[in-house]
């Protein structure tokens, strides 16, 4: 078992507790709030990112029928996990959970809970290897069928812009017509002192998470139909009734694979 440092701060243990969630130590919480004095509202962007995944698994269930679902750069269980609002609304769904970092494959079990109907599985693969993903998805999931490729601000890990376009084609090259992506990334150009933020936290030696004008995001979506309203602001996306839709500096959206 690959040892955890607990005396360094780790980017998916400060995500988990800015989301509220409890897999995460002093060191954390220090960095995470170190964060938040500089940039309260990046709590916002988190739980925002996090609400904007959820409406578009159950969009995807109820207005597309897809079953299936891989989510690659899970992080963290925290709360409304990928298969939990998938199986809440159809039990038979099965969910490929992919993260290879050993934090997060301490606390798979917490991702590993099904319905009977269904399946969960969890597959400790790098998203820099994403023919081995498909491979392995395939174990799970019946890919001559529409599935659901979740990226959910995790290509900005990913430094070159080139690359991780790349990713995004070779994993959906890997998934039949009529499967969808679901992504949402930090975006440039909405919030100034969002941006700041992160670049100070960049030059931290922590690991950085790069930033993106709104068109690069969009052109993650390249050959893929785009669900209205395409890619937008993650709080405009489908909003609940009542909900806030004030900009923020976190854009997403829904392709489907024609």
């Amino acid at each position: 078992m690959t040892q955890i440092d607990t005396s360094v701060p780790h980017s998916a243990r400060i995500w988990n507790y800015w989301l509220g969630g409890k897999d995460n130590y002093p060191v954390d919480e220090a960095a995470g709030d170190a964060y938040t004095a500089v940039f309260p509202g990046i709590v916002t962007i988190a739980r925002s990112s996090r609400a904007f995944l959820g409406r578009s698994i159950r969009h995807l269930v109820q207005e597309a029928g897809v079953r299936q679902f891989l989510d690659v750069g899970t992080g963290l269980p925290t709360v409304d996990n990928t298969h939990e609002v998938a199986q809440r609304l159809a039990p038979e769904s099965r969910i490929v959970y992919v993260d290879n970092d050993p934090l997060v494959l301490a606390h798979a079990r917490a991702l590993l809970t099904s319905t009977p109907e269904g399946a969960t599985a969890y597959e400790p693969i790098s998203l820099h290897e994403p023919e081995r993903v498909i491979e392995a998805a395939g174990k799970t999931l019946d890919l001559t069928r529409p599935t659901a490729l979740i990226l959910s601000g995790i290509l900005g890990h990913v430094a070159d812009y080139d690359e991780a376009r790349d990713l995004v084609r070779r994993l959906l090259a890997g998934l039949p017509s009529g499967s969808y992506l679901s992504l949402n990334e930090g975006s440039r150009g909405t919030d100034p002192a969002y941006e700041q933020a992160q670049d100070a936290y960049n030059e931290t030696g922590a690991v950085p998470y790069h930033l993106r004008p709104v068109e690069q995001i969009e052109a993650f979506f390249e050959g893929l139909e785009l669900v209205e309203p395409g890619v937008v602001s993650v709080p405009r996306w489908h909003p609940e009734p009542g909900a806030p839709t004030e900009p923020i500096g976190q854009h997403g959206g829904l392709g489907r694979k024609p």
